[in-house]
């Protein structure tokens, strides 16, 4: 993967605007919700998809890049806006939705309010809906560090601190991305994925968007009738594994797939090829 700031458009609907962007040109269509702190213009984890012959549509979820957070303040709200701009886009049916992160409530609520537009859900590391972050430390700092009147300013704390100390950087982001020590999680990085990793987090934003990700939303997930593939690792500090656990048991015909990754980043890992092959077959199913 390279990680790099790509180009998007901006869909005028009814709710409002929705920034997005369309990649590949496969017959079918597989829709990515972002996870926090990103937007539609930044890609991850998205090979899979194109190379197995899928065209990607990555909407901005509400409060990041140009999707206002007035166009839908609920996953419920931009599900159905997704659904529309699906249609706006000619697209009568996708392969999958994927949420990853913060964005997977909003694709498991796309599934069970849409079920004629979505074959299939593809979870990765993705927040439940139990109470997010599960620690109360966390979620103080997460509004006060990340609101929409500071974000740009935290943001660019970071950006700093990766030109003066990458690694140092790094270990600082990865720290609250994992349960290991930092120091194995680095050790377990090639310097390539270091690279990617920093880049990364150089190009992210909250917005007004991962303030609004903490809030409570009503589970839907005993509503997706859908197969789903549930991608999550135990070492994960980001989104627990109770979370992928809980997911996995509340909809029917979910299974759980356990990534050997060293945190939240389970693109990062060793045995992610091996996820890979999991997910293309997945998708080819019938």
């Amino acid at each position: 993967m390279t990680i790099s700031e790509r180009e998007t458009i901006t869909a005028h609907l009814a709710a409002g605007p929705v920034e997005y962007r369309l990649e590949g040109d496969g017959p079918q269509t597989v829709v990515i919700f972002h996870g926090g702190h990103m937007r539609a213009a930044l890609a991850l984890g998205e090979e899979v998809f194109t190379t197995s012959g899928h065209r990607v549509l990555a909407p901005s979820r509400p409060g990041y890049g140009r999707t206002l957070l007035a166009t839908a303040t609920t996953p419920a709200a931009f599900a159905d806006v997704t659904a529309d701009l699906c249609h706006t886009l000619g697209t009568e049916q996708v392969a999958a939705v994927v949420g990853i992160s913060a964005g997977g409530r909003t694709a498991v609520t796309m599934a069970a309010r849409h079920p004629h537009l979505v074959r299939r859900v593809i979870l990765q590391s993705a927040v439940g809906f139990g109470p997010w972050p599960d620690d109360r430390r966390t979620y103080l700092g997460g509004r006060l560090v990340f609101n929409a009147r500071v974000e740009a300013a935290s943001w660019a704390v970071v950006r700093l601190l990766m030109r003066a100390a990458p690694r140092a950087g790094l270990r600082l982001l990865l720290r609250d991305l994992s349960t290991r020590p930092v120091r194995q999680v680095m050790d377990g990085l090639s310097e390539h994925d270091q690279a990617e990793l920093l880049a990364l987090f150089t190009l992210m934003r909250s917005g007004a968007g991962f303030v609004n990700d903490m809030l409570p939303v009503p589970d839907c997930t005993t509503q997706v009738t859908q197969p789903a593939l549930i991608i999550a690792t135990r070492t994960d500090r980001s989104v627990p594994f109770t979370h992928a656990e809980s997911l996995a048991a509340a909809i029917s015909q979910a299974e759980l797939v356990e990534s050997r990754a060293d945190g939240h980043m389970i693109w990062f890992a060793p045995d992610y090829p091996a996820i890979t092959e999991k997910i293309k077959d997945f998708l080819a199913t019938a």
